[in-house]
This record gives C-alpha cells, sequence and structure tokens, in this order.
C-alpha cells in the first residue's frame, strides 16, 4: 500500500486525523455540559434567547418525556418538516427571492426532495442552480440543514440519558434537546465556518445569474446565491447537499485546498465528539473513548484503501507506457472525475470521510474511481452509517451494535448481558434488531425491485456491473440517509423519487422509534453493581469484538450484493 500513497498524501492524511481527533475532547465536552443544561461560555450571549424560545413556543423546559411523548413529538416534527417544505418546493414560482423565475417542482421530486432533507439524508434527483430559488434554498433547505441533524443530536441524547438514569420514568425533553442543539451547537459552529470560507472565495450573495463572454465567443451562465452560509451547515449537520449540481466540486463551494480541508474536517467533527459527549454523560470516559476507537479503527484501513487504490489507477494502463515510475504505476493516479485543486489524496479523503458519515457531499465523482476505490464509499454506508455517522445519529446507531455486541460477549460466557451497569434483555435485544437489520432489508428489496422493473431499468445508463453498482449505491445511500449518488443513474423519475423517498423515511424512522424504546426502557431499570463476572466495554478485547460485530453484519449481510457489483468489476479490470 505505502508503494502507492505518496509522502505527502501520507502527511496529510496524518495532519487530518490529528487535528480532528485533538477537536473531540474540548468539543465533546462542550457538547455534554450544553445538553446537561450546565453554564458554558456561551451562556451569557445565548441563555437569553434560549430562554425566549421557551415562553414563545409554550415550551414547560422542566417537563420530563416518557420515550413515547419522545417519539411522537420527534415525528410529529418531522412531518410538519415535510410539509412545510414540499409545499415550498411545490409553488417557489409563487414565492419571493426567484430572480430567475424558476417553476415550482414536480409532485414526485418535491415529496423526493422534502423527504430527503426532513430525513438529513440530502439525495438530489435535480440540479441546484437551475431548479432550487433562492428562498427554496434557504428558508426550505438550509432550514431542514440545521433542524435535522438537531434532531439526531436530540434522540443520541435521550439514549444517553437512558444508559445513565436509574429507574427513571423520562429521557428528557424533545423540544428542549433540539433548541439546545441548534443554538448552542450548529449555529456558532455554522457562523464561524461559513466566515472563513466566505473569506476564503466561497459566494455569499443574492445577486441574478451572470453571463461570462468567452474568448472564443462562446458565453457561459455563472449561477449565484447564498453559497457559504448553506456550505457551512451542509458539513457541520451532515447533511450533504450542494447548492449547486457538482456539490463540492464546484469552485463556488470549495474554491482551495484550505477550504476542501476544513469542509472535510467538518463533515467529522460532530459525529467524532459526540463519543467523547457520550463519555462525560455517562460518566465514564473511557467508554467513548472505547466507541470512538472502534470507530477509528475501521475507517483508517479502509480509508487507506480508498487512497492506494485510486493512486495504483489501472493496471492496464501500465503496460501502454502511460507515466511510469519505478514502480511501474501511474505516478498521476485515477485522476478521472477528480478536480485537480485537490488531487487523489483529498478526493479519497473526502469520499471516505462523506460516507463513513451520513454526509452524502462529495469534491469528485464517485461513478469514476476504481472498483476498489468506489467499494469503499460503499461499503462505508452499508455497515449503517455508525463509523463516526451523522450528527448524533452516528453514535446511537453505533449503540445499537454496541448493545449487541455485549449480549454475544455475555452468551460467550454464560451471563446476563450488561452495559454501563443495565441489564440488556430481550425487549433491548429485538428493538435493537429492528434498527440493525431493518435499513438492510429496505437496501436489498429496494435494489432488487429495480432492476427487475422497466422503470428501474429504465435509468441505468452504464451496463453490466457498473450499472448493478449505481442502483445499489443509490438504494444504499437513501436508507442510511447518505444522499451521495454514484453517478451513472437516472434518478429524476417518479419510479426513482418514490422509492428512494420511501427507503429515507423508513431508514430513519425505523431506527429511531427503536432507539427511544431502548432509551425508555433502559433509564426505567436499576443499575446492577459490578462483578467479577462483568464484561469491561472499555478494553481493547471488547473494541476487537464491536468492531467484529460490525464487519460481520456489514459484510455477511451484503456480501452477494458486493460480489455482482464493485467486486466483479474489479476482476473485469484486472483481466481487461
Amino acid at each position: 500500500m505505502s508503494q502507492f500513497i505518496t509522502g505527502n498524501g501520507w502527511l496529510q492524511l496524518a495532519l487530518y486525523m490529528v487535528v480532528l481527533l485533538a477537536c473531540v475532547v474540548p468539543l465533546g465536552g462542550y457538547m455534554a455540559k450544553v445538553f446537561q443544561g450546565e453554564k458554558t461560555f456561551m451562556s451569557p450571549a445565548l441563555g437569553w434567547l434560549e430562554k425566549g424560545i421557551y415562553a414563545i413556543c409554550g415550551i414547560d423546559r422542566e417537563k420530563d418525556m416518557s420515550w413515547q411523548d419522545y417519539a411522537i413529538a420527534t415525528l410529529v416534527f418531522s412531518a410538519l418538516s415535510f410539509v412545510v417544505l414540499y409545499l415550498i418546493l411545490v409553488f417557489q414560482n409563487l414565492l419571493p427571492l426567484n430572480p430567475q423565475k424558476l417553476p415550482g417542482l414536480t409532485p414526485d421530486l418535491s415529496f423526493n426532495t422534502a423527504v430527503s432533507f426532513v430525513t438529513n439524508t440530502n439525495w438530489q434527483s435535480y440540479v441546484g442552480e437551475a431548479v432550487m430559488s433562492y428562498f427554496s434554498q434557504m428558508v426550505g433547505l438550509t432550514v431542514q440543514n440545521f433542524v435535522t441533524p438537531a434532531v439526531g443530536l436530540a434522540v443520541m441524547i435521550a439514549l444517553i440519558r437512558g444508559l445513565s438514569r436509574k429507574s427513571a420514568a423520562g429521557i428528557g425533553n424533545f423540544w428542549v434537546d433540539m433548541v439546545r442543539a441548534n443554538l448552542y451547537v450548529l449555529l456558532p459552529l455554522a457562523l464561524v465556518l461559513a466566515v472563513i470560507l466566505g473569506s476564503q472565495g466561497v459566494i455569499q450573495n443574492f445577486g441574478t445569474y451572470v453571463t461570462a463572454h468567452g474568448l472564443q465567443g462562446a458565453d457561459q451562465t455563472l449561477a449565484m446565491g447564498p453559497v457559504a452560509s448553506q456550505e457551512a451547515i451542509k458539513m457541520l449537520g451532515t447533511n450533504g447537499g450542494g447548492f449547486f449540481n457538482t456539490n463540492s466540486a464546484h469552485p463556488f463551494e470549495n474554491p482551495t485546498p484550505f477550504t476542501n480541508f476544513l469542509e472535510v474536517l467538518a463533515i467529522l467533527l460532530i459525529p467524532a465528539a459526540c463519543c467523547h459527549t457520550f463519555g462525560v454523560m455517562v460518566k465514564d470516559k473511557r467508554q467513548g473513548f472505547a466507541v470512538l476507537a472502534a470507530m477509528t479503527v475501521i475507517f483508517i484501513p479502509l480509508l487507506l484503501l480508498c487512497v492506494s487504490a485510486e493512486q495504483a489507477g489501472n493496471p492496464h494502463l501500465n503496460h501502454l507506457g502511460v507515466d511510469q515510475v519505478a514502480s511501474a504505476v501511474q505516478s498521476g493516479g485515477n485522476m478521472e472525475g477528480k478536480e485537480t485543486r485537490f488531487g487523489i489524496t483529498n478526493s479519497a479523503l473526502w469520499a471516505s470521510a462523506t460516507t463513513a458519515a451520513s454526509n452524502g457531499s462529495v469534491n469528485s465523482m464517485h461513478d469514476s474511481f476504481t472498483p476498489m476505490g468506489g467499494f469503499v464509499p460503499l461499503i462505508l454506508m452499508k455497515f449503517g452509517e455508525v463509523i463516526y455517522g451523522g450528527a448524533g445519529s452516528g453514535l446511537y446507531g453505533m449503540l445499537i451494535f454496541v448493545i449487541i455486541a455485549v449480549f454475544i460477549a455475555g452468551l460467550m460466557v454464560g451471563r446476563t448481558p450488561e452495559y454501563l451497569g443495565k441489564k440488556i434483555q430481550a425487549f433491548e435485544i429485538k428493538m435493537a434488531s429492528v434498527a440493525m437489520l431493518a435499513p438492510c432489508v429496505f437496501v436489498l428489496i429496494g435494489t432488487a425491485i429495480a432492476v427487475m422493473m422497466k422503470d428501474g431499468q429504465a435509468g441505468i445508463y452504464n451496463p453490466g456491473a457498473q450499472g448493478f453498482t449505481e442502483v445499489l449505491y443509490a438504494f444504499t445511500s437513501a436508507t442510511n440517509n447518505n444522499g451521495s449518488a454514484f453517478a451513472g443513474l437516472s434518478a429524476n423519475t417518479p419510479f426513482y423519487n418514490t422509492a428512494l423517498g420511501l427507503c429515507m423515511l423508513f431508514g430513519r424512522f425505523f431506527i429511531i422509534i427503536p432507539v427511544l424504546a431502548i432509551a425508555g426502557s433502559l433509564a426505567a431499570k436499576k443499575t446492577v453493581p459490578v462483578s467479577a463476572g462483568t464484561l469491561p466495554t472499555h478494553t481493547t478485547l471488547f473494541v476487537a469484538v464491536l468492531v467484529g460485530v460490525i464487519l460481520i453484519v456489514g459484510v455477511l449481510t451484503y456480501a452477494p450484493t458486493l460480489a455482482l457489483g464493485p467486486v466483479v468489476e474489479h476482476f473485469n479490470m484486472i483481466k481487461g
């Protein structure tokens, strides 16, 4: 592997991981104080606003919700968000801030887009600059970019409370958790990042589109708009929906290597910090670091595989004498579909980070990756978006795997499984199984239907393994609320808009509801004292068990589909 990754590439990857992990403790500790209602350095500036929001909205901040009430509040809020966003998109031609006089979206595209942004998926079946008005981008999409990661953080905090409370009837207040997530975490970070991005050349305006006159007489229309503000929360909230069709490969969204570093850092910043938040709130920081270690142990090898596969390129080009070096590989690697200002390392890093988190933004086209390079973002999504994962959703998804791992370990030693002093019993395992397996069912059934039906086949532009991978990637991305696309698939059709929209809904709420049920069940339990037979869940051994469970579930569940897609395509490439 080292023969393919350059010294500069190793330096870039190491710098990224060092900076990311260095931010975990300060940000994670800050978020723990926020969600525990403690004073922070932001309290003097924002405390009055928080109280004002509660007063205006009639929120009783002292009310402690049962898990059923918490789930109902989550579903009601999401349903209202969907209705409002759907109406904005359908009737955007009647709304202000539409200098290009863009028409309203079709009902099926409005449904798909509204579901996409309400579920924190941000899948885009449209060309942003040609379809969305400024009003739709700001009031419709950007608002959802704030509130949907806040919902994920709220559900995560509810589960943490379930693990930390003793004999409690409630798991917190959904409205308070969501307000605090937005007010103290997402808004300040997004404001700082937006200002920095704007200083580096990311545009932020409300002007009409500009016509540029080329040297050879051709004209080109340059889209304008409030991009920096949306770009910041798009990254921090693990949203991923870009202002422009080419997403973060567009120079108006991501103009320089510095903005590229900041944006890809922002993708994993909150998900990684959530691990430390968890450790602080359960009063055992080792637990958070163990979860973070499991995530990192899986992420780094897959990241290196992606970089090395792209740097190696196509071996058949070597025999043609294309830019050979001493190791008989292309020194430039596979640059198809990549921006020269970012190169292979930063493109592969972004592809790995955006699919490890449920972000879905891109700075290169995954469809142009080598088969093994494209395998990495696909398998990271198939793990259930728990390798860092989304803001909040990544950690509560990982804790589902922790519960399964504890259960399996308990069976191996013949003891009732325990986690953080709470006995893991039949109800928790049933709910964890639903949350873990439901996305797998929707991915596999959705892909099977798409490749068998004429409406699904009509959108496949590439034959064979590549076309199958594109369909598999689309349903994996939608169900796991990632939102990235493999390209090469015509998805803006009634069939795909509806099918992928339903998968987004199922993938979001078939996990959230079981997670909240587990939180309520655990909160009501008493803690049991640690004994000689208690399985330590902060050790290297448990990290290994947890990693093994994730790999077994992810790989074995999807092995046939992976064999039909990227694996067979890799052998086809070798064969020539």
